[in-house]
């Protein structure tokens, strides 16, 4: 597999359905994808496998399954990505502009969220998410992480907890080292359909505000799973 030198790392549990279009968005474009599987039951390991991508197998859990493919990964640089997110037109010129210049290998670049569905719900959600980035400094894993792999290492990569994964380890790169990319990275609305709009937004932001009142990632995973 040839492209950009970058290692495309993607946490999958029984994402069978959604996963064949983040592969082929990014198969040919980075030079490897590491898919670090929890268990899947649905075929996911096999597909992926099918469609060229490594599969290891990692502990359940999105930072397990993250730092499991980082240090699996061979690539200078690392892209996170989630099985239900897709790369949207511009990525990969976006990608190459951001590693070619020096000073960025000690910095991180995210992506614009984005979802696939038309309703008014989602573009009040993605101006939401904007103006967190924008003024907070906080995209979530969502929306991609691109970053060196020698600077991931140096701030302790993914710390191995069930939720909040994200959150952490973009604290620690700090916003002054955050770059935001011109291009989507366009995530399934399914989950908000699925749940509510706004229940779910709703439940998210409760869940961040307990990681900053400082209660530990698993008991927020417990109440997380409780109000699915």
């Amino acid at each position: 597999m040839s492209g950009l030198p970058v290692s495309a790392i993607i946490p999958t549990l029984n994402a069978a359905a959604c996963l064949p279009a983040t592969l082929a968005a990014l198969r040919g474009a980075v030079a490897e994808i590491i898919i670090a599987d929890g268990g899947s039951s649905d075929g996911t390991a096999a597909l992926a496998q099918a469609a060229g991508a490594r599969v290891i197998k990692a502990p359940r859990g999105r930072g397990p399954q993250l730092r499991a493919a980082a240090e699996a990964a061979t690539q200078p640089w690392l892209l996170s990505i989630h099985a239900d997110t897709r790369p949207g037109a511009g990525w990969q010129e976006a990608v190459a502009n951001f590693i070619a210049q020096p000073k960025n290998a000690t910095k991180a670049a995210h992506f614009r969220f984005e979802l696939d569905d038309a309703a008014p719900e989602a573009r009040r959600l993605e101006a939401m998410v904007a103006w967190r980035c924008r003024w907070l400094g906080l995209p979530y894993g969502d929306q991609g992480l691109l970053i060196a792999r020698d600077f991931y290492e140096a701030l302790g990569g993914y710390e191995p907890i069930p939720l909040m994964e994200d959150v952490a380890l973009i604290r620690r790169i700090g916003r002054r080292n955050l770059v935001a990319l011109p291009a989507a990275f366009i995530t399934s609305a399914e989950k908000w359909r699925r749940d509510g709009w706004y229940a779910r937004s709703a439940r998210n932001l409760f869940c961040l505000s307990l990681w900053f009142a400082g209660v530990s990632p698993e008991r927020i995973a417990r109440i997380y799973a409780r109000r699915r």
